[in-house]
């Protein structure tokens, strides 16, 4: 397998408009897969993606844009997936192409609903794709500062680590650094919890707990965090790096996470459905809480942070009271 070959971009958010602009600064062209023909239509009538990251300008003849998955998958050699987490199934639905032969890149921070799986783990058991073909991405990195060309930092997971250095590279630029690592599953666990800690932040915020509190609560859910990875596969990592704490610090505290803003409206007392009307954009996190809390009923490992967003998300319980219970245990 030549890599990364011609890559496809799955998704037509915030984050896939991100990562088309780093790989379009290392690469002739792409193909681009958004399941809408308005929007294709109207990015290629303004030279930029209509809803999202409006402000970066595309070369539009060195796209080949097509609201046919099976289209897009069979003209590609990588494929990156940056669709929302519950919406993964969904398209993979109209697929008639095989996933075996392609090498795959996940940048969805989520879980796939439903199935309770990582989205390896999901492409591996669903449509046999071998381990040493996948590879994740991970933070800290936020889409809106990619826009804004400020120096930003990607992690690059896979089993292989001259497939990792070659998506790397393939996303590296004056802006953006890149690292590789092994820990495919330590990655993406890691990036589906920490916009559940991202919620418990801005839920804390919204209730107006201060600076020193949420320093108290993200000190904590790195612990949890490093519990639970070391629990699903035990290797030599260190939970400091930039992949896990830094992608935490990031979504826990930056104005660009909607995991962060979707917290402190339901710390300022909206509910769960008003939230997500408002937002108008998914926070991954409220799917992953529920996710990750069956997870756990079998690794059993002890994530009081997890279950107080659970609690309050799905219990419908008053966020005040769990959280007013999470501050006594802490230290």
């Amino acid at each position: 397998m030549n890599l990364p070959g011609k890559i496809a971009v799955i998704g037509g958010g915030t984050w896939a408009t991100a990562i088309a602009k780093l790989i379009l600064n290392n690469t002739d062209s792409i193909n681009w897969y958004m399941r809408r023909k308005d929007r294709i239509d109207d990015f290629k009538r303004l030279g930029h993606n209509p809803a999202y990251l409006s402000s970066v300008k595309f070369d539009i003849d060195r796209i080949q844009f097509s609201n046919n998955l099976n289209t897009t998958i069979k003209n590609s050699d990588t494929l990156i997936f940056v669709t929302p987490s519950p919406y993964l199934k969904q398209h993979l639905k109209k697929l008639k192409t095989p996933l075996d032969n392609k090498f795959i890149v996940s940048a969805i921070k989520g879980i796939v609903p439903g199935e309770n799986m990582i989205i390896t783990d999901y492409l591996k058991k669903t449509y046999n794709v071998p381990a040493e073909n996948l590879a994740v991405i991970g933070g800290p990195c936020h889409a809106e500062e990619i826009a804004l060309e400020r120096l930003s930092y990607l992690t690059i997971g896979c089993s292989d680590k001259e497939r990792a250095k070659a998506i790397a590279d393939a996303l590296s630029g004056s802006f953006l650094n890149t690292s590789i690592s092994e820990d495919v599953e330590g990655i993406e666990y890691g990036a589906v919890l920490k916009n559940v800690y991202a919620i418990a932040a801005g839920i804390c915020y919204g209730l107006k707990y201060g600076d020193n509190f949420q320093a108290v609560l993200v000190s904590n859910a790195i612990q949890e965090l490093s519990r639970f990875v070391n629990a699903v596969n035990p290797m030599n990592r260190k939970i400091c790096e930039s992949a896990y704490l830094g992608d935490l610090l990031v979504t826990a505290y930056s104005r660009f996470s909607r995991n962060h803003t979707f917290g402190t409206m339901i710390g300022k007392g909206y509910s769960v459905k008003t939230a997500q009307i408002e937002m108008e954009m998914v926070a991954e996190g409220y799917y992953g809480t529920k996710c990750m809390k069956e997870v756990n009923e079998k690794y059993k490992v002890e994530m009081p942070i997890l279950d107080t967003v659970y609690n309050i998300l799905y219990n419908k319980r008053p966020p005040y009271a769990e959280i007013r219970q999470l501050t006594e245990i802490f230290r």
